[in-house]
């Protein structure tokens, strides 16, 4: 790969960065040409997809503690809602078992915000 010019990285436009940074060559540099990877859209969709169902499910667990410390729920609701939230990290899991990612993959990088998860 060549080396990239930072002062052309910092004029470039945000998608010409994300490739650059990624080690893919600029759209630019293909002559408009786009070559898409039908598994790599696969995985990089299910990587978000993935990323949302996993921050919704840890805010799910969050209010569901918050719940029980207020003790607003019977013993039977919390059973049912701990068994629940079991069955959903298990299907977490085995799909992200499936589209080969890493627990990493799911905690995307906002930068100065931090880690998302």
């Amino acid at each position: 790969m060549a080396s990239i010019d930072p002062s052309r990285l910092e004029n470039a436009n945000p998608l010409d960065r994300i490739m650059q940074a990624s080690g893919e060559t600029s759209l630019s540099a293909r002559a408009g040409r786009l070559e898409i990877d039908p598994d790599k859209v696969k995985n990089g969709l299910g990587q978000l997809v993935l990323t949302l169902v996993k921050l919704l499910h840890e805010l799910l667990e969050r209010q569901a503690l918050r719940r029980i410390d207020t003790g607003c729920l019977s013993e039977e609701q919390i059973e049912r809602l701990g068994a629940t939230l079991m069955r959903q990290a298990e299907e977490i899991e085995r799909l992200r078992e499936v589209f080969n990612l890493d627990e990493d993959d799911l905690n995307i990088d906002l930068g100065p915000l931090g880690r998302l998860l």
